[in-house]
């Protein structure tokens, strides 16, 4: 891994560059710099879903392990050829999401971001999720990068929807249907 910060202000991006964890530099809106941030902005997110939920919600151990995750993310991202994602980080978002899906009904309509402080949270996480694939998705175009990536960030924003469905429920609450005009006028 690269060098701890010791000191903050370092004042080696005044010029718009910035260092990636091999020592190279690279223009701060750089579309790997852009990445990361992204994968940042995302950690973020689940952060402040976390700051919503009890100490001791069951969901807390999930999403402190994704956090983990987003950061060997940035890592990868940060440092070309370093590589600290696993398939089995994949297989652990994929069996949270299983377990999640088996306690909700079948989707019959759209659902609207919503339902509760913490569902709307987890929707806003999830929509950062999917922004960041898409940048993945064009750093991929240009650099070659570990695919276990976009596969992460895609399971991670298909269970963040699942858990805003969970958590939007959850205590009796109401998850936030989408209806059409024509729906509207019918009623």
């Amino acid at each position: 891994m690269g060098n701890r910060l010791s000191k903050i202000t370092t004042r080696t991006g005044d010029q718009g560059e910035t260092g990636l964890g091999d020592g190279s530099r690279c223009d701060k809106d750089d579309i790997r710099i852009q990445c990361i941030g992204e994968t940042d902005e995302l950690n973020s997110w689940v952060g402040l879903l976390r700051a919503a939920l009890a100490e001791d919600d069951g969901q807390q151990a999930l999403l402190s392990q994704i956090q983990h995750d987003l950061f060997d993310v940035g890592g990868e991202l940060a440092m070309p050829g370093y590589q600290a994602l696993s398939q089995a980080m994949i297989q652990g978002l994929e069996q949270a999401l299983e377990s999640l899906n088996d306690t909700l009904p079948p989707m019959k309509d759209f659902i609207l971001p919503g339902g509760s402080e913490a569902a709307a949270r987890c929707h806003l996480a999830r929509t950062s999720a999917r922004r960041c694939e898409r940048s993945v998705v064009t750093l991929m175009r240009r650099d070659e990068i570990n695919p276990l990536i976009l596969q992460y960030l895609n399971r991670l924003s298909d269970l963040l929807f699942v858990l805003a469905r969970v958590l939007a429920r959850r205590d009796g609450g109401q998850e936030v249907l989408w209806q059409t005009r024509r729906s509207k006028t019918q009623d």
